[in-house]
């Protein structure tokens, strides 16, 4: 039953989508004070590391166990009956080692998008337990929810390709609610940062692009034209989506920025993830022009309106993009795309747009709750935040005894 090219497809996917994670680190690492960057590359890296680990011993099992309860079950603790031969109920003709380690690499960049919320001000030993913690009690359940056999979103008829629910909308609140917890870095109405590296954040973007083709072609679990054309719309909603961006700030602020582009790309992939497998190439690029536009007006307008911290807009664009997505999902998604999903309202079926809103609600809520807890519970026990003066400092000297630059301008 286990099909080469199927599996080779996979495992090559397994890897595109962990190279997101250093892809991110560059990303956010451009973006922050230059005695921060290490800071964003360790935790990118460690989360790489711990997750992998989590997801072995009991991630996989509470996220993926067939079972119809909060999480899927303990049947599959430290990969027991996770074996080399087919598991049907996910991928008929791919080792169910296979699917496990392809959707590591999802529950590892998941909580790694978090970071961008609270660069530059949390003690690495606080992220690192409040990082298992969200993985186990938020990412995981939410993860069984909607893939997961048993999962009440999915029972209800969710759509969800790649990750717009589970990866980018659940991450992106959670972006949001630690970074008003955390509080606004200091003095920034007096010195608001630059990125420091605009290079280094084209780098993780362009890292980014490749690495998604794995992130939502991969997600077809097979070398076929389901995967083709996910393939195909990806890099045409972020194309469409870098290229308005750079057209709305051209409108908007007189000039186009490499920085809007690549924040525009990154928008259009995140856009498309949920919808790759459900949709046609003209739908992805009305998703991708759209979605720059609400991202534009999240992060340039909300969030300096609002006062928020959001240190490199993991709320703006993953959230809202992620949002967008999903709800485009159920307004384009078109079964002469994938006769295993469902017609959207613009093909008929208007209850697939109020299910997937429905999903997107519920996400948000449970979200926004554990997430609450789990940062109150670090808080209170270890203390999250640095001092002011290694906030001061920067955190790759305080945190980690280490300098990213040794020759300062």
């Amino acid at each position: 039953m286990i099909n080469s090219g199927d599996t080779a497809w996979v495992l090559i996917s397994s890897a595109l989508v962990m190279l997101m994670t250093p892809a991110l680190a560059f990303f956010y690492g451009g973006m922050v004070r230059r005695k921060n960057i290490l800071g964003v590359l360790m935790q990118c890296f460690i989360i790489l590391c711990a997750l992998s680990l989590q997801w072995v011993l009991f991630g996989y099992s509470l996220s993926f166990h067939p079972g119809e309860g909060f999480w899927g079950g303990f049947g599959w603790l430290g990969l027991r009956e996770v074996g080399l031969e087919p598991y049907t109920d996910y991928a008929a003709t791919i080792p169910h080692q296979a699917f496990m380690i392809f959707q590591a690499m999802f529950a590892i960049i998941t909580p790694a998008l978090i970071i961008g919320a609270f660069a530059e001000r949390m003690k690495f030993s606080a992220f690192l337990i409040f990082t298992l913690l969200w993985a186990t009690f938020v990412y995981d359940p939410v993860c069984h929810w909607v893939w997961g056999i048993g999962g009440w979103l999915r029972n209800l008829g969710a759509l969800d390709f790649a990750g717009g629910t589970v990866v980018h909308i659940n991450a992106g609140i959670a972006a949001l609610m630690t970074a008003i917890f955390i509080g606004r870095r200091k003095n920034l109405d007096h010195n608001a940062p630059a990125p420091h590296s605009l290079p280094f954040v084209v780098l993780g973007t362009g890292l980014l692009w490749f690495g998604w083709f794995g992130f939502n072609a991969g997600s077809a679990l097979a070398a076929n034209g389901l995967a083709v054309n996910a393939f195909v719309v990806t890099n045409t909603a972020a194309a469409a989506a870098g290229l308005s961006w750079a057209l709305i700030e051209w409108i908007h602020n007189g000039k186009p920025t490499m920085f809007g582009a690549a924040s525009g790309a990154v928008a259009g992939l995140v856009a498309i993830t949920p919808a790759s497998g459900y949709v046609s190439v003209v739908p992805a690029i009305a998703i991708g022009t759209l979605v720059s536009v609400f991202c534009f007006i999240a992060v340039s307008m909300i969030k300096p309106r609002l006062g928020y911290d959001d240190s490199l807009d993991a709320f703006g664009v993953h959230c809202v993009g992620g949002i967008w997505g999903a709800l485009a999902t159920g307004l384009f998604a078109s079964k002469a795309v994938n006769a295993a999903g469902s017609n959207g309202l613009f093909f008929g079926n208007p209850k697939q747009f109020l299910v997937q809103l429905y999903a997107v609600g519920a996400t948000l809520i449970y979200s926004i709750i554990a997430t609450f807890v789990i940062y109150k519970v670090v808080d209170l026990i270890f203390g999250i935040r640095v001092g002011e003066k290694e906030e001061l400092i920067g955190l790759d000297l305080t945190q980690h005894r280490e300098r990213a630059y040794t020759i300062l301008e």
